[in-house]
């Protein structure tokens, strides 16, 4: 239960985050089934075209770890925590949404841009066409703790002057950067990450994210986007691509186009939250607690919460 909320013009004002795609895990629908949140699932299901039932209660690990299977799984049961968030806690004061890149889509409902079905099916799309991208060209993604974006950026740039095929993909903390690109090329980094005193763990993907190695997936998505409408929504979202809050609106379009290719500015997007737009306390919503542990270490002395499971249905 989200603490010290006194009503809707009194305590603390909200950024709510929604995680993207990692955080997945078998059954992770198990606690939702029963509650009225679980009617989402078969609306995702209808609009995106997968089973989604399935995947968040019998489907196993390898299963989940496909792109299209993770990224609607972990929208639907992102949706399913707000739609529980919002009954619990109706009066809570919601100042801005963001969303780490899957996650952006999550934020973008909550944002009041896109109804449940259009997401779903842009989500749905999203994923196809990414992981139709990484089948014809894998790649590998690699997390960097314990340095700067400076000093991961030093290693990306010697890499790239070598011929290597590395981006920059996510500056998630002060003191997260993830690299990716061509598997070889990220665990060649991942050993002079290790060299220089960084401590460097490669991700459980076989897609480079947020790289050009997507670009064959952004006419799919980019087809997807023209079709859908944005509404103007109800409050600012910051963007993954430039960390800037926007309304909703068609300009999102190119924000989501561009974010496919683009680095997650994750760290700059929780700062202005904080400083520009007034948040005060930060409110995980979704499995998982990665995005609450970022909040930590970028923000130091902000609270940041994430939020419980339903509460358990009488028999």
């Amino acid at each position: 239960m989200v603490a010290h909320v006194h009503g809707p013009t009194a305590g603390p004002r909200y950024a709510v985050l929604f995680p993207g795609q990692g955080v997945q895990r078998p059954g992770m629908g198990e606690p939702w089934r029963g509650t009225p949140s679980w009617e989402l699932v078969d609306a995702v299901s209808r609009a995106s075209g997968f089973d989604v039932a399935e995947l968040l209660l019998s489907a196993g690990q390898e299963t989940l770890s496909r792109t299209d299977h993770a990224q609607i799984s972990v929208f639907t049961v992102s949706l399913m925590a707000w739609s529980e968030f919002r009954r619990r806690e109706p009066d809570t004061r919601v100042a801005a949404v963001a969303g780490h890149s899957l996650g952006e889509y999550s934020a973008l409902v909550a944002a009041g841009a896109l109804p449940v079905a259009d997401a779903a099916w842009l989500v749905g799309e999203r994923g196809r066409a990414m992981a139709a991208a990484s089948a014809r060209r894998p790649g590998a993604m690699a997390a960097v703790m314990g340095g700067e974006l400076a000093d991961v950026t030093a290693l990306v740039d010697a890499a790239r002057a070598n011929g290597a095929e590395l981006w920059v993909a996510n500056h998630n903390s002060v003191r997260q950067t993830v690299v990716a690109g061509s598997r070889e090329a990220v665990a060649d980094t991942s050993a002079r990450a290790s060299e220089a005193g960084l401590r460097c763990s490669v991700l459980p993907v076989t897609a480079a994210c947020h790289t050009p190695f997507m670009k064959p997936a952004g006419a799919d998505l980019r087809r997807a986007l023209d079709a859908t409408e944005f509404a103007e929504g109800t409050i600012p979202l910051v963007a993954n691509v430039d960390a800037r809050p926007h309304r909703g609106g068609p300009h999102w379009r190119d924000l989501c186009a561009r974010q496919l290719v683009s680095r997650v500015r994750w760290a700059d997007t929780l700062g202005v939250l904080h400083e520009e737009l007034g948040c005060t306390d930060f409110l995980d919503m979704g499995p998982g607690a990665t995005l609450s542990g970022l909040t930590r270490r970028t923000l130091r002395g902000v609270t940041s919460h994430r939020f419980e499971l339903p509460v358990p249905q009488a028999a």
